[in-house]
């Protein structure tokens, strides 16, 4: 027998800046950027804008075409599409095959870019059509909600949902650049705001107890929108984000995913619910719902455990619901474990807590005890009629 063999890496590099009113003509970050990775032959760049940004702020697009006249540094194309927010812009193929025309129509070359504009769900649907037009065209993100600037928007992921599955379809395809403009915060609804809060919970308790500490902390100015807390949680949320993005596996070839603690369960409640449950309330249920299995299970003590329970309930999450209560062996919250595992590729592998900032990996659960997980969440939630949010 004989073979070839070849090994090869890729290097890839890309950079989130921090800055607020990005397209103020007086704001130069976006045109550095791009004077910096200017190419030969004409570049151009194709805005897609989630409709609720669009009537959030509806002189963003006057502001972007004054911007590229005064900074003309690529060229703009002339239209700008609208896709719908949430899961619907993940679940509505149609939307894919318009950005697959626009980049064919409009001549857009692997030296041009897509930027989105929106919120994590929008930014998966253009990064992953960005990724198979031509192999690859660049695609630039600018998150506009507290979930897809601390989190989605800034990490390789890209992808839609098909066959009912949350990203069934999709690409490691890293940014080539990810600008968090503050400004975009602030005509968020509470619900938004706050939803977003629950990955910054999610990476402090597998990776950081100080940070935990710090959220603990802030719980009460972070509910109430002050700006100086929650720029610094975004950016030390992604800190954190991107530390892990950098180590051993960041196409995430093997089972393991520690950034999804709390995730199996919130990808299922967001299926069963008609994606009516924002991702960012499912991911507080799925933390309430694992972090209880791990002190059931003996790994995380029950102090710690109501530390992380209070401070979801805090920050005005809910900890459970009906679909993710499980009542027996045939609740369909169940199935989310099976298809996680299918989602993963190879065995299940679930992250559980044994500290505040450190977890552990696990093969299996107990059906019965996320039976009793989910039978003292309720009973936690019954009698936290008073709660002490102290830290002792």
């Amino acid at each position: 027998m004989s073979y070839l063999a070849q090994s090869f890496s890729v290097k890839f590099d890309y950079k989130i800046y921090f800055t607020k009113f990005l397209f103020n003509i007086e704001n130069t970050t976006l045109a550095d950027f791009f004077r910096e990775r200017a190419a030969e032959g004409g570049q151009k760049i194709y805005f897609v804008i989630d409709e609720g940004v669009f009537i959030a702020h509806p002189n963003l697009i006057d502001n972007i075409r004054t911007y590229f006249l005064v900074h003309p540094t690529v060229a703009l194309l002339p239209d700008f599409a609208i896709v719908p927010g949430g899961e619907r812009s993940k679940n509505d193929l149609s939307l894919f095959d318009q950005l697959i025309d626009a980049t064919d129509s409009y001549g857009i070359d692997r030296h041009s870019y897509i930027a989105a504009i929106g919120g994590g769900a929008v930014l998966d649907l253009v990064g992953y059509a960005a990724a198979v037009a031509h192999r690859g065209i660049k695609h630039i993100r600018i998150p506009t909600t507290v979930l897809s600037q601390n989190d989605s928007g800034i990490g390789v992921k890209n992808g839609i949902n098909y066959k009912g599955k949350k990203n069934f379809l999709g690409t490691f395809a890293p940014p080539a650049a990810v600008f968090n403009d503050e400004q975009f915060l602030t005509t968020l609804t509470d619900r938004d705001y706050r939803s977003g809060i629950s990955e910054a919970i999610k990476v402090a308790l597998i990776k950081d107890q100080e940070f935990f500490c710090w959220i603990e902390n802030h719980a009460e100015a972070l509910r109430n929108r002050v700006a100086e807390q929650m720029n610094y949680l975004i950016k030390y949320c992604a800190k954190l984000h991107l530390a892990h993005i950098g180590g051993a596996d960041p196409f995430e070839t093997g089972s393991a995913r520690p950034l999804d603690f709390g995730h199996w369960s919130a990808h299922k409640q967001e299926q069963l619910s008609n994606f009516g449950v924002l991702h960012g309330e499912a991911v507080a249920m799925g933390i309430a719902l694992d972090s209880t299995y791990s002190f059931l299970a003996g790994f995380l003590t029950e102090d710690k455990l109501h530390r992380i329970l209070n401070v979801l309930l805090q920050l005005s999450f809910e900890i459970t619901d009906p679909i993710m209560t499980i009542n027996d062996l045939q609740s369909p919250l169940l199935k989310g474990l099976a298809e996680f595992r299918e989602h993963l590729g190879g065995r299940l592998t679930i992250t559980l807590l044994t500290d505040l900032g450190t977890g552990k990996e696990v093969h299996e659960m107990s059906p019965q005890l996320l039976i009793k997980a989910s039978s003292y969440i309720t009973n936690f939630l019954e009698n936290s009629t008073s709660l002490n949010f102290n830290n002792d």
